[in-house]
């Protein structure tokens, strides 16, 4: 998606906070290994997951710091979000080896996924809404994967300002191949957590998300 989260509070927008810092492409600090590196001392690793602290996220120094500063703070917003946001940066880092190695980013393969999933033509701006893209994005993944062959587009023939596009068979060739490890991929990462506790995280979070698009929406409307 195009849209960052929302920071909850410094160093909660995705980066661990001062003391715990990491950037992506600097070694990790001991203890705190990116998904897909092997685990270092005070971590417990979990067979093809992410492993799990023996003590705390960096979240939990994020709101110790806070709490330091502020004894009073209700950090309690900043101990959902803040791990929300860290969670989507450590996924963007490492899940998305299979779209890698065919050369694609995740967002051009929301593209084509919608294309696929949909099983019908779309224009750009109903991908635009498919992938939560912003139109000029979407153009520009458009004209990158219509230059590999993996979309078509068709002019409209009551608007020539209006394109449908489609997938091409290697597009949709190319999406049911990767689409199996992409899943086997994201499965491994989750392995952490047992199918009654995923069931629960994802019940929690389309609820969280239901509230966040109906309230958000309002606001944009």
């Amino acid at each position: 998606m195009d849209g960052e989260p929302p920071a909850a509070g410094a160093g909660l927008d995705g980066e661990p906070p001062a003391a715990a810092r990491e950037s992506v492409g600097e070694p990790p600090a001991a203890g705190r290994e990116r998904v897909g590196e092997p685990p270092a001392a005070g971590w417990e690793p979990v067979a093809g997951g992410l492993g799990a602290p023996r003590r705390g996220d960096t979240v939990a120094a994020v709101v110790r710091q806070w709490q330091a500063v502020h004894p009073g703070l209700d950090t309690g917003p900043m101990e959902i979000i803040g791990r929300i946001n860290r969670c989507a940066a450590l996924l963007q880092q490492a899940e998305d080896a299979p779209l890698r190695r065919a050369g694609l980013t995740r967002p051009e393969f929301d593209l084509l996924g919608a294309l696929r999933r949909t099983g019908h033509e779309l224009t750009p701006g109903e991908l635009a809404r498919e992938t939560f893209s912003s139109g000029a994005a979407v153009t520009k993944r458009l004209k990158q994967l219509t230059e590999r062959g993996l979309v078509e587009r068709r002019g409209d023939t009551r608007d020539r300002r209006v394109a449908h596009l489609r997938l091409t068979d290697a597009g949709r060739e190319l999406v049911d191949g990767i689409l199996p490890a992409q899943l086997a991929y994201e499965t491994a990462a989750l392995s952490g957590l047992d199918a009654p506790e995923q069931g629960e995280l994802a019940a929690l979070l389309g609820e969280l998300l239901a509230q966040l698009e109906g309230r958000l929406g309002a606001l944009r409307s």
